[in-house]
């Protein structure tokens, strides 16, 4: 018995010893999908560009795949090439290129601020759902229910009944505290959901820990459920900003608001008949500024989750 044991033994000490194959990192392979995705979109879009019917495709009288025609479907190389051309034909106006990355960052301010809001309100509402189940089945409902309401129709409302509120004396309702509401309209529920899944992820093992240890439900919120929560709650947040973007860049369409893409992407698809590459360039940089939003709040991954500490019972 103590031969077969020792020589068991040797052998786990053996299997240690081999070298093991070097993993690629979680983010590495995340990025290379995106982006291999992003190169498969690309290839299908000159593929149906160049052999696809210049009227499209038809199916009982409606069409469900667009002309392939340069005036609908422009190729990704003329794209690229209207980021360099001049906005306006006057010299020295800043290229198209520029304005789509000033209209990004109007639209990005105007998006965090929906952010912040959305998350706070979302957390504010997790907190008293979680300790009281009452709470939880008045407003649970409510905030899923919100979701459904179109945003389309949402921001028109906002923006008249923000138009007749006088804050201060000083200060009035903007136009861009419209977009804001609406973005934060959009950002909320993900983050409600997700702090609530997380605040009630302890098991009954732990909780019932803390309170065999007389632990307040104050430390037992930061203690125990906070950390437990936040690998529910961080990707709340990244879907939220990604909902934070889509909200404001409606917003800006409904509300008629400058400054932002949104805005831009109207401009520019009256422009889509001589230049449709310009209505392109605009839904390519919205696009990018969703993915932007949704990788700053990545690090929140990064600072949070890397620094997430077991249950710790109170002393």
């Amino acid at each position: 018995m103590s031969e077969l044991l020792a020589t068991e033994v040797a052998r786990e000490d053996q299997q240690r010893e081999l070298p093991r194959p070097a993993r690629v990192p979680a983010a590495v392979r995340r990025t290379a999908t995106a982006l291999l995705g992003v190169a498969v979109l690309l290839v299908v879009w000159e593929l149906y560009r160049a052999l696809g019917p210049v009227t499209g495709v038809e199916v009982g009288g409606q069409r469900v795949l667009p002309r392939a025609d340069p005036r609908s479907m422009p190729g990704v190389l003329d794209v690229l090439r209207t980021l360099g051309e001049p906005e306006v034909a006057v010299p020295g106006s800043r290229t198209v290129g520029q304005a789509v990355l000033a209209a990004c960052w109007g639209t990005f301010r105007t998006a965090a601020g929906g952010w912040l809001l959305g998350a706070v309100v979302g957390i504010a509402l997790a907190l008293p759902m979680q300790r009281f189940r009452l709470a939880e089945r008045g407003l649970l409902p409510w905030v899923v229910l919100s979701q459904t309401v179109p945003v389309i129709a949402v921001a028109p409302l906002v923006a008249a009944w923000g138009g007749r509120l006088q804050l201060t004396p000083t200060l009035t309702w903007q136009p861009w505290t419209s977009v804001v509401v609406i973005s934060a309209y959009l950002a909320f529920c993900p983050v409600a959901l997700g702090a609530l899944r997380g605040l009630q992820s302890p098991s009954p093992a732990a909780t019932e820990l803390f309170t065999a240890c007389a632990a307040t439900p104050r430390q037992t919120l930061l203690r125990l459920r906070v950390p437990s929560g936040l690998p529910f709650l961080v990707p709340a947040l990244r879907l939220a900003a990604a909902q934070a973007v889509v909200g404001s860049i409606v917003a800006e369409i409904s509300t008629g608001t400058r400054g932002g893409v949104g805005r831009l992407v109207l401009e520019y698809a009256q422009q889509a008949t001589s230049s449709p590459g310009r209505l392109y360039a605009a839904v390519l940089g919205a696009a990018l500024l969703g993915l932007a939003a949704a990788a700053l709040v990545s690090v929140l991954d990064v600072a949070l989750l890397r620094r997430h500490r077991p249950l710790e019972a109170p002393r």
